[in-house]
């Protein structure tokens, strides 16, 4: 059975008041993000432990991530490594010496009775991150600080799903010590549109440098909001307040908003007190933010250095080792596939995921044409692999795939050879989209063309052999085509279905309109 300990049952508080568009008000929103990054090293942060999602619950821990007497942490140089790689992508100054720092407190999920973490020097500092604004704009956020830390354990909470409703909650300390950078931006974001904006192109950055998965189901990446809101055209920030329980970008666009909106309705009605200094959680089912607990103070952490631990060396051997590695970032291939003639709309959905931007790489490679690879890719390869294409899937990362593009049967070679076959007239893009079910389940990935021709595929150019179809289906329709030289000239399409019907489709699209709006006007005596 698994170690469960039951730790705690705590009363949530309800807070209800009609809420305003902040938009309505002379208010502005002042929101800042603090991310917690799981880095993906295959051991925990100080021990041996290993750094993997799921097991029975208290099953990958020992005496030093639970913090028994007389234990002693070792860092993990692979954190490290991946934490310099972070900063270095974030643009952000690396300190050459650091230090790590207790943070006391007390909560169930926390063996020690504190946390290692980087407090008065952190790893990387003063960087920033490029988001699209959501009106075709780009913003750059500021970054303060990235600093490494542990992670705390997990809680369980019994009859509930969430925090929220729960009547107690169980501990396990599986993710005890596991390694985490802790992100946070300046405070420079205005809507909870930019905030989802910001976490998702984080995550694509994370993803594509390889330090974390960033799935935020398994809780690779958490995001606690900070807002506050303050009278339009002053610079002074306002009462902030924290908001955890934030599974999806989804949620954390609504819950800034419902937050802004809450606090903009207490400060309009004269009720400054309902805002303080807090920290709320956000009720998915309620679909609003409730009061957790009082926010904790600096000084509450009785932050100090920790006595087992040497200062953190960075070397400029190791920074120039680290930048010498770095991958292209996502802002750099969305500006080399806009380079190639793609829309910005375009190279941001093939650039979500860094496996489709590979896949796409490599049709490129094996000699595909960039607009028409990114046609078929982002349509019905896409759909394929049940990925959603929208403007507010990429926008707000929440492109899921059930098959992955390096699980398709259909290569990248193969793709280029069939964009190569319409480009030559050899298919039609009908006939192409007929042979996509069987490409997909890798047939033809030999010899494509042989493959097409065997199944007599091959599209009807030659004018003697369409004239014949034209002719043929002109006398088969006599009528339609005695009331097409009476003046309804819409018919023309009927024949063009006609004509493709008796083709089996392999109809040269070009060559038929051209021939069969030649014997149509000879045919009207024009």
């Amino acid at each position: 059975m698994p170690s469960w300990s039951t730790c705690f049952s705590a009363p949530l508080f309800n807070f209800g008041r009609p809420v305003i568009p902040c938009w309505q008000t002379d208010y502005e929103a002042v929101v800042g993000i603090e991310c917690h990054v799981q880095l993906n090293t295959r051991t925990k942060a100080f021990c041996a432990c290993p750094n993997q999602y799921g097991g029975e619950p208290n099953s990958h821990i020992c005496p030093v991530c639970l913090g028994h007497p007389g234990t002693l942490p070792v860092l993990n140089a692979a954190v490290v490594d991946k934490a310099v790689l972070t900063g270095l992508a974030l643009g952000c100054s690396i300190a050459r010496h650091s230090i790590f720092s207790r943070k006391q407190y007390f909560y169930p999920d926390l063996p020690k009775g504190y946390q290692i973490s980087q407090h008065d020097t952190p790893l990387a500092y003063n960087g920033s991150l490029e988001i699209d604004a959501g009106d075709g704009t780009r913003r750059r956020i500021g970054i303060t600080r990235v600093h490494v830390e542990e992670d705390a354990g997990k809680l369980v909470y019994v009859g509930a799903q969430a925090l929220t409703g729960a009547a107690s909650a169980q501990a396990d300390y599986n993710r005890a010590g596991v390694p985490l950078l802790e992100v946070v931006s300046e405070p420079d974001m205005r809507s909870g549109q930019e905030a989802a904006a910001y976490g998702a192109e984080l995550r694509r950055l994370l993803r594509y440098i390889g330090v974390s998965n960033g799935n935020m189901a398994e809780g690779s990446l958490r995001c606690d909001v900070n807002v506050s809101v303050r009278p339009r055209g002053t610079t002074a920030l306002g009462t902030k307040v924290e908001v955890k329980n934030l599974n999806s970008f989804n949620s954390v666009q609504r819950a800034i908003q419902f937050e802004i909106e809450r606090q903009v309705t207490a400060l309009s009605s004269g009720a400054e007190h309902e805002v303080v200094v807090e920290t709320r959680v956000w009720d998915e089912a309620a679909a609003r933010t409730r009061t957790m607990r009082k926010k904790e103070g600096q000084a509450d952490y009785r932050f100090f250095p920790e006595p087992d631990l040497p200062p953190l060396e960075v070397s400029e051997e190791t920074i120039a080792r680290i930048q010498a590695s770095m991958p292209e970032l996502p802002q750099e291939k969305r500006a080399r596939f806009e380079g190639l003639g793609l829309s910005p709309y375009d190279a941001h959905v093939l650039c979500d995921d860094l496996a489709v931007a590979g896949y796409f790489d490599a049709a490129l490679e094996a000699g595909a044409s960039p607009k028409p690879a990114a046609n078929w890719i982002m349509g019905d390869i896409m759909a394929h692999c049940k990925v959603g294409t929208g403007i507010k899937g990429w926008c707000m990362g929440e492109m899921e795939a059930h098959l992955g593009m390096d699980d398709l049967l259909l290569t990248p070679t193969t793709l280029a050879k069939l964009l190569g076959l319409i480009e030559k007239g050899t298919i039609s893009g009908k006939i192409a989209k007929d042979l996509l079910p069987d490409l997909l389940q890798g047939k033809g990935s030999g010899d494509l063309l042989a493959y097409v021709e065997a199944k007599g595929l091959i599209q009807i150019s030659d004018e003697g052999a369409l004239l014949d179809i034209i002719n043929n289906v002109l006398e088969s329709n006599s009528k339609q085509l005695e009331q097409y030289k009476q003046g309804k000239t819409k018919l023309q399409g009927f024949f063009v279905g006609q004509v493709m019907k008796e083709s089996r489709g392999r109809a040269n699209p070009g060559e038929l309109q051209r021939l069969l709006m030649q014997r149509l006007a000879e045919e009207a005596g024009q």
